[in-house]
């Protein structure tokens, strides 16, 4: 069996110990990418052409028009949350398995979330800006979490786990998701307007698809209070970053925190009160 590991040196290792690789070795023969960009679709074609097994991270795209021209390819793995960028209906036609790695993210996830609302709460960012660039830090009076309001968009397997260690922190948790409902009744289930209206901090974790594309607008900041905060930990292409910027300089939200982008931004990783996109 022949396995392509399509991540790029630096991801691979971010998701590879030596360990892990080796074991991989041990049942197969790996070939390994080593660019420092993703393969697209003719170098994908290239580097697979003789694989059973594709395994991609989340910047390799499965496009239709490659499984066509890997006949001996059975399965294309993804490590990430979703597999949106693969063409599953071509891969399906050429008989190809499209998967996706179990959820090995979750704790990672959901620490980054309370990590990004102690930050924007105590406002641990913008006093080390301000410290770096020689100013005095504006002293503000800070919000702890117990008692504060966490509203999580989206209720998988990294929501329940987010909404799991804020109930232990004190807070009071509100879940929005069409699909899926808790059965916690420590944990109040609401329509997103009403979600957004009350929380103190709103925790975006929703899936990315043509429903959600600016699932997070104009409209949707609006409900929200001045003194909440926004965070995104899911994809970009779910909030509208120009109105997210117009908001955030409006002072009609206390502040944001963005892991994703929809596209290469001033913003990106960053938290702040009136962040330039």
């Amino acid at each position: 069996m022949k396995v392509l590991l399509a991540h790029t040196p630096q991801m691979r290792r971010d998701y590879y110990g030596e360990r892990s690789l080796s074991g991989l070795r041990a049942v197969a023969n790996v070939r390994l990418h080593d660019g420092d960009e993703a393969l697209d679709a003719a170098a994908l074609v290239e580097a697979a052409a003789d694989v059973d097994i594709i395994v991609a991270d989340r910047m390799t795209e499965g496009p239709g028009e490659i499984f066509s021209q890997l006949p001996k390819l059975r399965a294309f793995v993804r490590c990430a949350v979703d597999i949106r960028n693969i063409d599953v209906a071509a891969a399906s036609a050429a008989g190809v398995l499209v998967t996706q790695a179990s959820a090995g993210f979750i704790q990672s996830v959901a620490e980054l979330a309370l990590g990004f609302m102690v930050d924007l709460s105590r406002g641990v960012s913008r006093a080390t800006a301000d410290y770096h660039a020689g100013r005095a830090p504006e002293v503000v009076m800070g919000r702890q979490l117990a008692g504060s309001t966490v509203g999580i968009i989206g209720y998988g397997s990294i929501g329940r786990y987010l909404a799991g260690i804020a109930k232990l922190l004190g807070m009071n948790v509100l879940v929005a998701d069409p699909f899926a409902m808790s059965d916690d009744p420590a944990i109040a289930h609401l329509p997103l307007d009403e979600l957004l209206a009350r929380a103190d901090y709103v925790v975006c974790l929703a899936i990315a698809n043509a429903q959600t594309e600016n699932l997070i607008g104009q409209a949707a900041l609006a409900r929200m209070q001045k003194h909440a905060f926004f965070i995104n930990l899911s994809r970009g292409n779910l909030v509208d970053e120009a109105a997210l910027a117009e908001a955030l300089r409006a002072g009609g939200i206390a502040g944001a925190a963005l892991d994703v982008a929809a596209r290469p931004t001033r913003c990106r990783r960053r938290n702040s009160r009136s962040c330039a996109m």
